[in-house]
């Protein structure tokens, strides 16, 4: 039982980490709207590293490739059919409303989704024999944590949220990260043959949605270059984390 404690603890201070992305978005106050476009391609860069290198490229390593086509068209599909669904509704949070409000809605659901996957992740290591895997995964996890929480934040911060519900929408992105973990480590062998699948599902919806609403927002004609700064630096992070780290 004090195990199972210790890996909710585990699991919610990832969630927490994710808190962390967010305060350079509201720290940076009015100045965030000079840099808009160098933010849409830090999250488009980070974003898509994150689904090749962190989620596409283990869901190969331990599934087949038939499988993971269909979780990675799965999760395509998913997105496509949330975007279509947000365009049809005058969608409002308060009295908040809009194509910003419907963008950062839609952020906050692919990054909720993904967050269960890497809860399975962390409690599937903690069941393993192998020494060390279970922190190696859970370190891994927080750091890459952090920037998604800049990217949920860079929208809702255009839609005019509050700093305090850019945090915690951030943090509830990876408010599933806790439960996926207790349960992984409860039903490891079960667990274990669904990682690949729900993975590439993961995968798939964020390049969808780095494909079809971050980039469109980041390199517009006068912007491009900023965009590109942008998300270069975004993808160097995440593959220079992923050499120190070893994923």
């Amino acid at each position: 039982m004090g195990e199972l404690a210790l890996l909710a603890a585990a699991g919610t201070g990832t969630a927490l980490a994710t808190g962390l992305g967010a305060v350079p978005v509201f720290a940076l106050g009015a100045r965030a709207d000079a840099l808009r476009p160098l933010l849409w391609g830090l999250a488009a860069g980070v974003m898509a590293i994150a689904s090749v290198v962190g989620l596409l490229a283990p869901a190969l390593d331990e599934g087949s490739g038939a499988a993971v086509a269909a979780g990675l068209l799965a999760g395509v599909l998913f997105l496509l059919v949330g975007r279509r669904a947000l365009e049809r509704r005058d969608v409002h949070v308060g009295a908040l409303d809009g194509a910003g409000v419907r963008r950062s809605v839609l952020v906050f659901g692919v990054l909720l989704v993904h967050s269960l996957p890497e809860g399975f992740a962390i409690g599937t290591a903690f069941a393993s024999e192998r020494a060390g895997l279970g922190l190696f995964v859970l370190v891994a996890i927080a750091v890459q944590n952090i920037p998604e929480g800049t990217a949920s934040a860079i929208p809702m911060r255009e839609a005019g949220f509050t700093a305090s519900q850019q945090f915690w929408a951030a943090v509830v992105t990876s408010a599933p990260q806790p439960f996926g973990a207790v349960a992984a480590f409860l039903l490891v062998e079960q667990i274990e043959g669904l990682l690949p699948v729900s993975f590439a599902f993961a995968a798939g919806a964020m390049l969808a949605l780095v494909v079809l609403e971050l980039v469109p927002q980041a390199f517009t004609r006068r912007t491009w270059r900023m965009a590109l700064a942008g998300a270069a630096a975004g993808a160097a992070l995440m593959l220079a984390l992923s050499a120190v780290i070893g994923v």
